[in-house]
């Protein structure tokens, strides 16, 4: 078991059924899914470009990605139809609390003048929104740095099981991921 899962189960859990004052431990919040995804932008044309990038978010996530194509061509930006534009995987389960543990221990402490993560949560206001942009720091990328060189950033939504904004904080700064008071 990931010592992430099991700090909620066995600690964060209890400590917000009583803060909270839910009448059943089930009501109480959890990280249900992480939706990882990234856009190819002007590399449409580098079939390599695209192939590293997909490589280097499939390492990232431990799990196969779905390619996003375009669905009709745009002159302007030079795309076809079913060129690939992006990718997206959802990890749910333990690889959720394996990726954050990897956020929490190695990617983050890694960023030079790291203060913390504005909260920027989504328009219901229990879905947390990441913007990684340099994904060089996670450990499995940076020993085949040559082949990842050139590569840009990505998007994670925290999916929450939260009722509220203020429970989705609560929940996500439980797990110490470092959010800044607004």
């Amino acid at each position: 078991m990931n010592r992430l899962k099991y700090h909620y189960e066995n600690v964060i859990r209890q400590d917000l059924l009583y803060k909270c004052n839910y009448n059943n431990i089930m009501e109480v919040p959890k990280i249900v899914k992480i939706i990882v995804n990234g856009s190819i932008k002007n590399e449409v044309n580098s079939k390599r470009m695209v192939l590293s990038f997909l490589v280097a978010l499939e390492l990232i996530s431990g799990q196969k990605l779905t390619l996003a194509r375009a669905k009709k061509s745009i002159a302007a930006f030079k795309l076809r139809t079913n060129d690939p534009i992006g990718c997206k995987v959802t990890l749910r389960g333990k690889p959720v609390y394996n990726l954050l543990d990897k956020l929490i221990t190695t990617v983050w402490p890694r960023l030079r003048d790291f203060q913390g993560l504005k909260p920027t949560f989504d328009s219901s206001g229990v879905n947390y929104n990441i913007g990684l942009d340099n994904l060089l720091l996670f450990p499995e990328l940076e020993r085949h740095y040559y082949l990842f060189e050139s590569l840009h950033g990505a998007n994670l939504t925290i999916v929450t099981s939260a009722k509220t904004k203020e429970e989705a904080k609560l929940l996500l700064s439980s797990f110490q991921i470092p959010l800044l008071s607004t």
